[in-house]
């Protein structure tokens, strides 16, 4: 198989990767709108609590199955154009759940929703085209940076608009805001945004999902990389769905105070990667630095249940989402590196499918070792989870640097 990157539909401008990045920060200012909402959304309905948990992990079910078709389409037929649909049929859906009539239907939506969501292999591949890998993880970060701003700012604006007391009425604006954002975001990149792909005219192998990801993880240096990817979500998406039951146990903390401490996360998560992460990885380079944010990360986990305080506890969480945000755009960096270009966005699919099964199968644990173990145990948990994960990162970067031997390269 040919390794020569796909030539581009027409030559995009400089800054096409920062336009692009910017107009996703309006997709992720939606859905941080809405997901704080949700526990509230659903008792709307009188749902129970797991039908309330169904509503949460259907996205992460719908995105696990969407980030490597949508991936796999975008090699073959251009990014934009996937790109534009899904964000369109992604407003859509949370259009329609203003108009949920139940919890089931919500679900329903949710889960579609979570499909049409799953582009960010899309993005990624888009980046990649467009961005010298010396400059890859730099571009990553700061779309990375971009997510977290608009998971920052998100919840703010979902509080101020939302009216519990109204029932399921009363989260319909903010619903519309949210659709409104998605759909603005698409015609912006519909109007402004170049294919960076030229659509194929001679025909491509791709195997499908299954046949793709034993390929890849077969492969010496994404199939380490695809771990890291669910060891790390998987500890770190654990800690974070019983974090407020915990620092309820430790502190007596409300919604209030947790609230506060994930925005103190978020703004170190969005300054590290704008500021730190891509310099950083291109002076020591990616597998050092994605290894060391693994450090960084399992200290801070095993740590946590040994705090003395409030302030000490959203000081390490911030420390881990620092350590998390110089890691995570190396990976995709490598892998964008590795993979054979003509599959590019289905291998960095294959991987965001490993992140959100980690979201599913996190959580679950997580709640087990919390009331079956000790309300410390989700921490002890993703220690163990990350220790791994710095030898896969050293030695997949080592790999990267050596000439490949084949595989989905």
């Amino acid at each position: 198989m040919s390794h020569t990157a796909p030539r581009e539909a027409t030559p995009p401008r400089p800054w096409a990767a920062l336009s692009l990045i910017a107009l996703i920060f309006l997709n992720m200012l939606g859905f941080g709108i809405v997901v704080p909402l949700l526990p509230f959304y659903g008792k709307s309905f009188d749902a129970p609590a797991w039908q309330i948990a169904l509503i949460f992990s259907a996205f992460s079910v719908g995105t696990f199955f969407g980030e490597p078709f949508w991936g796999r389409l975008s090699d073959k037929y251009g990014r934009k154009p996937l790109l534009v649909s899904t964000i369109v049929a992604n407003g859509l859906c949370y259009l329609a759940l203003a108009f949920a009539p139940n919890a089931w239907m919500a679900i329903v939506i949710r889960l579609a929703g979570g499909l049409f969501s799953g582009n960010g292999s899309i993005i990624q591949g888009y980046i990649a085209d467009v961005t010298p890998p010396e400059r890859r993880t730099r571009s990553m970060s700061w779309m990375s940076a971009a997510w977290n701003v608009g998971l920052i700012v998100g919840p703010t604006l979902g509080g101020l608009f939302a009216k519990p007391s109204l029932g399921p009425i009363g989260f319909q604006l903010p619903l519309f805001i949210s659709a409104g954002l998605f759909l603005t975001s698409a015609l912006s990149i519909a109007l402004f945004i170049r294919e960076s792909r030229q659509r194929e005219t001679e025909p491509v192998h791709r195997p499908n999902r299954w046949a793709a990801t034993g390929e890849a993880a077969r492969h010496p240096v994404i199939g380490r990389l695809m771990l890291v990817t669910f060891l790390v979500g998987f500890a770190f998406t654990g800690v974070e769905s019983i974090f407020g039951l915990w620092t309820q146990e430790r502190y007596g903390w409300g919604p209030r105070e947790i609230g506060w401490a994930f925005m103190f996360v978020g703004i170190a998560s969005a300054v590290t990667q704008l500021l730190f992460t891509g310099p950083l990885s291109e002076r020591y380079g990616q597998g050092r630095m994605l290894a060391i944010g693994m450090a960084v990360t399992l200290v801070c986990l095993a740590v946590q249940p040994f705090s003395t305080s409030g302030p000490m506890t959203v000081v390490l969480l911030s420390l881990s989402a620092i350590g998390q945000s110089v890691a995570w755009p190396n990976v995709s960096a490598l892998i964008s590196e590795t993979a054979d270009p003509h599959r590019q966005g289905q291998i960095l699919g294959l991987n965001n499918a490993m992140s959100a099964l980690a979201r599913v199968v996190g959580p679950f644990c997580a709640g087990l070792s919390f009331s079956g173990i000790s309300i410390h145990g989700p921490f002890w948990q993703g220690a163990i989870a990350v220790a791994p994960t710095i030898l896969l990162a050293l030695t997949a970067g080592r790999l990267a640097r050596a000439p490949q031997q084949g595989g989905p390269a």
